[in-house]
């Protein structure tokens, strides 16, 4: 018999405390997983295997630990490469012989991270070792449980939200719309709800309802509706006594849900069927994060645009909640669960607790933090009757309600929703208090509500919706829109916000909601904040746009999620790289930082002594855009700009039609280069025109094309400058290419590199404007720019496409902190590393940058000889290594507050 999930959990712990300090994998791996299995009460030697050898195409390998059929086991020294142990271990398949000895989970592991695949549900998990008692439900097939498939979110919601949409768009088309529309679907949604979940007194109520008094064709639907909502904002004792007893058997609900009068809806044959085949669907196991999607699917794309409506799923809202309170939160009861008293002060305290969310959307955020807080109330209440010797009255002890939430919401459809949602929530608690407790909690009438007010959250006083002095939270996702997406209405309201601010309109609209909860935090400074947001409020331009106002204003980070990919219950989801920021007007000694090694998959956390801007363990510097480098190295420049309309311009095949055509148009044709180019090695051509006389000019008559419709595209531009341009149309409008061999670096580059790929071309190379170009750049200069103390520097500082890198002249290499004074001994030894990075370039000359920069194809010979070039560079800097990509960025912020420190009278600024 397997064990209890209870003993299970009990050995994790006591494992995750034993070896969470393990590194060596030669050392310790195989007592590791020894005991790891120990844990599932199975001995391992019964079941697997180490070392299992096997014999692929690439040679002979041994599998870490196989069980077969089951499980395959790919262990590293921790810190090791997960995505490279995974490609390990699925090479080696190919030498397992009979198909039934293919495991179907591959588990990778380096001690401190665990990353279990199961093959066939293709799913991933990643959770760390102080995690494992949480995650023990992954290994169920270890202990002998069956396995259940694991999910984000049932699909019974995106039906349900789908199957809404359809019956929203028939009544739309029937010229049944706005605002009776909006609260007829959410009292609808409410009626499907009840009937599933014990609201209303039978199960099924609703749906027999419909089906016995409803006629097939639709008909008279909209009629018995109608009377049912009337049924259902009357009290019992006003009923009128000749009511059937299918509609007296429906409860009064109140709320002002079903108060207003609503013109009587026309339904038709399919429309009937589409609410009936609702009525089929499992209401009561639909998670409250539905009621987003549902106003997901029934908006335009285009309306999705304008407000900004980006749904979170649970798992990210989680993501905001926990570090902001429930984690804290649950820390607390841990510790007054010891004494009666003190877990009293606690649950009055829960109880006292009142949330702001000034986006609320359909009122995701508040659903599930009330959900969480819920759920801790049941250990409370379960805590509180195990102390209780007399009777346990759950009923009064119940302190949690749904008027201790408040919401800001623009649109009035979803405002409804997310008043409906709470209520709903709030049911589902009360049926898993009924369950634990054997008590029917019901609070039906309605009596509470929500706080969810419809309005603009950017025009309106906070205060009137939720007095600060009463409010312990303020939290949501407001709208995901750039400075180049926004209204002229919207961009009048960044200007009103920041007020006389430089910037104001070049800044993403979320930043108006930090920019308002500063101000509103000023009434009561206890109040703590976060935010889901774009990531490009962290990075580039718009940090130091951005971030010395709300410093000015006093904010203080104390928690934040660096890059991840968002995800959402939204029909076709939106691709967005946010991050989340958690602040307030105080101070706190321990901050929180969740790095994301894939920005698709789990976080690791690290508790460190500040967050800057930047969401980095560093001081608050801020890195402002410089025309000048900081330091004395070569300039950067961006590359040639042609506007020519594409005609000067050749692909290899163009090239070479234009050849054989004109051989004499040779002189002219040179190899030319964007980002794309530079890194996928695809050969592209560019007629250089420059001093081309005009006699030869003229005996190319092809070329002369050409010309002669790049003048004609650039008289016909909108831009003044590029119509100048057309009194010279054989040249590029920007010139930028230099006469010595340079440096030439992408614009854009893929985020998984570790290295951004920087190309050495020769001056007759023509670098295109989405390159970045350093002319007379010795191997010192390729060598420090390429080294990971240039790379952290970037990521750190740099602005993003998404979630891409985005390489900036005036803000990374201006503002990089070069090595201070280095020695003849520092610089040659860079100069030496750098050549050896080309050398072994070079044997692979079919091999583009792309191949040879890809975390998974990068040649070893060339992966050393950066290593060692990034030694060189680190001792150019100091003599102890740097352990880790966050040591290198905390120390080059300070070395660049050391390098822009003012000058103090009498001193001279040394340069570098």
């Amino acid at each position: 018999m397997p064990l209890s999930w209870n003993e299970i959990r009990s050995r994790a712990l006591a494992f995750s405390g034993e070896w969470k300090d393990a590194s060596s994998e030669s050392g310790d791996a195989q007592v590791f997983w020894n005991e790891f299995f120990k844990v599932f009460g199975v001995s391992l030697r019964r079941v697997a295997s180490f070392e299992k050898r096997v014999v692929t195409g690439e040679g002979t390998g041994f599998i870490d630990l196989l069980w077969k059929g089951k499980l395959m086991v790919e262990h590293k020294s921790r810190g090791g490469n997960l995505d490279r142990a995974r490609t390990q271990a699925l090479n080696y398949f190919e030498g397992i012989k009979n198909e039934s000895d293919l495991p179907r989970y591959v588990l990778v592991c380096d001690f401190a991270r665990f990353r279990l695949h199961d093959l066939d549900e293709n799913t991933r998990h990643d959770f760390t070792i102080g995690d494992l008692s949480k995650n023990v439900g992954l290994f169920a097939f270890i202990a002998g449980y069956q396995t259940h498939k694991l999910r984000e979110q049932d699909p019974v919601n995106i039906k349900a939200a789908e199957a809404m949409g359809k019956l929203h768009d028939k009544m739309q088309a029937n010229n049944y719309g706005g605002h009776h529309l909006e609260v007829y679907l959410v009292r609808l949604l409410f009626c499907l709800f009840a009937d599933n979940t014990g609201i209303f007194p039978e199960s099924g109520q609703f749906q027999f309802y419909i089906q016995d008094r409803t006629n097939e064709d639709g008909s008279d639907l909209g009629a018995h509706l109608h009377t049912l909502f009337e049924i259902l904002n009357t009290p019992v004792e006003k009923r009128q006594h000749n009511r059937d007893e299918q509609l007296a058997a429906f409860p009064y609900v109140n709320g002002k849900l079903f108060e207003e009068s609503l013109r009587t809806a026309s339904f038709d044959s399919s429309m009937r069927k589409i609410l009936l085949d609702c009525c089929d669907m499992d209401w009561g196991a639909i998670s409250p994060a539905i009621f987003g999607s549902l106003f997901q699917s029934i908006m335009d794309k285009e309306a999705r645009r304008d407000l900004g409506a980006h749904y979170t799923s649970e798992k990210n809202i989680l993501k905001l909640i926990n570090p902001l309170f429930m984690d804290d939160l649950r820390a607390e009861f841990k510790r007054a669960r010891r004494s009666p008293n003190a877990l009293f002060q606690f649950h009055k305290k829960l109880a006292a607790l009142k949330f702001l969310d000034p986006a609320c959307g359909c009122g995701n955020f508040l659903v599930i933090a009330y959900r969480e807080l819920r759920l801790l109330e049941l250990e409370v209440l379960r805590a509180r009757q195990k102390d209780k010797q007399q009777t346990f009255d759950v009923h009064s002890l119940l302190a949690l309600n749904v008027d201790s939430f408040y919401g800001i919401e623009l649109e009035e459809f979803p405002a409804q929703i997310a008043q409906a949602a709470m209520w709903l929530v709030d049911h589902q608690m009360n049926a898993q208090l009924a369950e634990e407790f054997g008590v029917l909690v019901t609070r039906i009438p309605l009596k509470t509500s929500p706080n969810i007010v419809q309005g603009n959250a950017l025009q309106m006083d906070w205060r009137e919706v939720a007095p600060a002095e009463e409010i312990n939270y303020v939290m949501g996702n407001p709208p995901f829109i750039g400075k180049n997406f926004q209204t002229a209405e919207q961009k009048k309201e960044m200007s009103r916000i920041f007020g006389d601010a430089k910037y104001a309109t070049n800044l993403d609209y979320v930043t108006a909601w930090y920019k308002k909860a500063l101000r509103y935090m000023k009434d009561n400074q206890e109040i703590r904040g976060a935010f889901v947001s774009t990531n490009s409020i962290t990075q580039g331009e718009q940090v130091y746009m951005l971030w010395p106002g709300l410093i000015e204003d006093g904010i203080r980070v104390h928690f934040a999620h660096r890059t991840f990919k968002w995800t959402n219950e939204a029909r076709g989801k939106a691709a967005v790289h946010c991050v989340i920021i958690g602040f307030g007007l105080f101070d706190t000694p321990k901050k929180r930082l969740f790095e994301y090694e894939d920005i698709d998959g789990e976080p690791h956390e690290i508790v460190c002594a500040n967050i800057n801007p930047y969401l980095t363990d560093a001081p608050n510097v801020i890195v402002s855009g410089a025309l000048k480098a900081l330091s004395d190295c070569p300039e950067m420049v961006a590359g040639s700009k042609p506007a020519d309309g594409g005609n000067f311009i050749l692909s290899e095949t163009e090239k070479n039609e234009l050849l054989a055509a004109e051989p004499a148009a040779a002189e002219w044709v040179k190899p030319y280069s964007m980002g794309k180019e530079l890194i996928h090695g695809i050969p592209r051509f560019c007629l250089w025109l420059k001093n081309c006389p005009p006699e030869k000019l003229r005996k190319m008559p092809r070329v002369m094309e050409r010309v002669k419709a790049v003048k004609e595209m650039r008289e016909k531009s909108a831009k003044k400058m590029t119509r100048e341009f057309a009194k010279t149309p054989t040249l590029f409008t920007e010139d930028r290419q230099g006469d010595s061999p340079y440096l030439a670096a992408p614009m854009v580059s893929s985020e998984k590199r570790a290295y951004v790929p920087i190309g050495y071309f020769p001056p007759d190379h023509v670098a295109g404007n989405n390159l970045y170009t350093v002319p007379n750049a010795t191997l010192y200069h390729f060598g420090v720019i390429t080294s990971l103390m240039h790379m952290a520097w970037m990521r750190a500082v740099g602005g993003r496409m998404e979630s891409r890198y985005r390489y900036s002249a005036k803000i990374v290499y201006n503002n990089f902190p070069w090595p201070q004074n280095p020695t003849e001994k520092q610089t040659a030894g860079i100069e030496t590393a750098a050549k050896a990075v080309l050398d072994a370039r070079a044997k692979y000359p079919n091999s583009t940058l792309a191949d040879l920069y890809d975390p998974m194809t990068m040649p070893a010979p060339l992966l050393k000889a950066h290593q060692k070039l990034d030694r060189a560079v680190d001792r150019a800097y100091r003599s102890a290594p740097f352990s880790d990509e966050a040591t290198r960025v905390a120390f080059l912020f300070a070395l660049y507050q050391q390098y822009t420190a003012p000058v103090l009278p009498g001193k001279k600024k040394r340069r570098r």
